[in-house]
Parts: structure tokens; sequence; C-alpha cells
């Protein structure tokens, strides 16, 4: 018999304020983590309107310019990664200590250093990761 499994939609976003990117915390991560902010869709949502209400609820950031990057399968548990870049319209973080542990703005040199493994206390993305692949392109100058 034929099945169709639920796949829920989840965006993931690479936020960036000049030379910076906003890199949050979850608290169930190993020390010293930090990645992209994501959260589901909802039911009836446009890609672009998740981005803007995941980033604000999460952060407390307003964003701007959504655009679609690249997507991602990924089975914990049965979701399909939207990524997009946004460019943030403002600066101030204000956590949501329910969703996040911690948020900040990282400049390019430090998410180049952690991704090389050389920063003394942030630790990059995992590998493998559509965050990893996201903040790569965005370090090559591929996305902004």
């Amino acid at each position: 018999a034929p099945h169709f499994p639920r796949t829920d939609p989840v965006v993931i976003m690479l936020v960036t304020r000049g030379n910076s990117v906003l890199l949050g915390r979850n608290e169930n991560w190993p020390e010293g983590m930090y990645s992209l902010l994501a959260g589901f869709v909802e039911p009836g949502e446009p890609i672009e309107a998740a981005v803007r209400r995941e980033v604000l609820e999460e952060s407390g950031i307003t964003v701007s310019e959504v655009s679609y990057v690249a997507s991602q399968p990924w089975p914990f548990p049965a979701s399909l990664m939207l990524g997009c870049t946004a460019k943030a319209t403002s600066c101030e973080i204000t956590i949501d200590p329910a969703e996040l542990q911690d948020a900040m703005w990282v400049t390019r040199e430090e998410v180049a250093l952690a991704m090389a493994g050389g920063h003394p206390t942030l630790k990059a993305a995992r590998k493998g990761a559509i965050a990893h692949f996201l903040l790569m392109k965005w370090l090559a100058d591929e996305i902004e």
C-alpha cells in the first residue's frame, strides 16, 4: 500500500545585518554551539511570513528582503528545512527564553574562525546541516 508520511516544513534563516549574522543557542546543544534560527511553518503560512514571524518571536529582530536559498530533508522528526536569507531591520535582541537560551550578532570574521575550529568559545553549526551550508555560502560571498 502506498504511504504518504507527514513532512513538516521548517524555515531556517541566515539573518544578516551588515557584516554580522544572527545566531541562536538551544540549551540542549553542546557548550558554545550556536546556529541559525529556525522554526516550523504554520498551516497556510507563506515561507516569507514564517521567516519574519519566527525571527521576531525568537529574537525580537524584525527582518525584510526574505529570499529562499536551498532545502534539506531532515529526519528529526520528519522535517523539510527551507533555507532562507533575510536582512535585519532592527538590531536589539530580545530572546524568548522558551525558544532560545541565547542569541547574538556574530561578525563574519568570528564565524570564519568558528567554522575553522579556531574560535576560543564559539562552536560552528554541525557539518551536514543546512545551517552549516548557508553559513559557508555567506562566508564565500555567494549569498547575502
